[in-house]
């Protein structure tokens, strides 16, 4: 039988889920502004661990999860939880004023700054980053990570919007008030086509991409190189960085007072 969690494990997933604690943070010092929390992901591993399942009830649903990490309660908070079938996950925490639209999960370790946004069928993973004032349109995944447990989780800064569909995974860091539109996909390695400043931005493993800050962005393709894919047509997908949020944006991505 494996060993139950440390009263320092239990502590620790106790501090993410009050704001006490983030499994990444803001420090000027950091490499691109951020500091990873390790102890953050090895508590959440170590709950992890423990095999033992059992059953709750919440509302008119029926979870059967790990034990050592129960679905939240969430008549709690300061949030509106919109009904049916969202599931937010001990160790996730949620600053007043967040709206969650049915159904979306949050899982263990994340963060979801004030005043923002989840809209439908979105999946926010473990240990994500998600500023104030963020809009997560419908569909969006924001991938989670647990190991290794320094690696840098998604990240999206503040009053940023993620367009419906559209996928962040592997570390990638988007920007404060940068516009993602619907359907762009990108992770720490993918390349990103800034045709304003005609350059070419590229994460690595050890230094996922970075989205600059007001970038607006959308789904694009390039030509494949070689005779065989020449001759076939065949192209890759991409992003392409159009130009920089403006008045005209902003008026298309705003969110109406009434929905939040």
């Amino acid at each position: 039988m494996t060993a139950p969690a440390t009263t320092t494990t239990i502590a620790t997933v106790e501090d993410l889920e009050s704001g006490r604690l983030r499994a990444a943070e803001p420090d000027p010092s950091a490499p691109d502004g951020w500091r990873v929390r390790p102890e953050a992901k090895a508590a959440i591993l170590a709950l992890l661990a423990d095999r033992t399942e059992r059953s709750w009830e919440v509302g008119p649903f029926l979870f059967r999860d790990r034990a050592s990490i129960p679905p939240r309660d969430l008549s709690e908070g300061r949030w509106r939880i919109v009904p049916g079938g969202t599931s937010i996950r001990t160790g996730a925490h949620l600053e007043p004023g967040v709206v969650v639209m049915p159904p979306s999960f949050i899982n263990a370790g994340a963060w979801v700054g004030e005043d923002t946004m989840v809209d439908s069928h979105v999946l926010v993973g473990s240990c994500a980053q998600i500023g104030a004032r963020v809009h997560l349109a419908a569909g969006v995944l924001i991938g989670g990570v647990l190991e290794p447990p320094n690696g840098r989780p998604v990240i999206v800064e503040d009053d940023a919007f993620v367009g419906a569909g559209s996928v962040l995974l592997d570390g990638v860091l988007v920007r404060r008030r940068a516009v993602l539109a619907a359907g762009v996909t990108l992770t720490g390695t993918s390349r990103l086509y800034d045709i304003v400043s005609e350059r070419v931005l590229e994460g690595t493993i050890e230094t996922p991409l970075v989205v600059p800050e007001d970038a607006v962005i959308i789904p694009g393709n390039r030509s494949l190189d070689g005779a065989f894919a020449g001759r076939h047509g065949l192209s890759a997908a991409t992003a392409v960085l159009v130009k920089r949020r403006d008045p005209g944006t902003d008026a298309r991505v705003a969110l109406e007072r009434a929905l939040r």
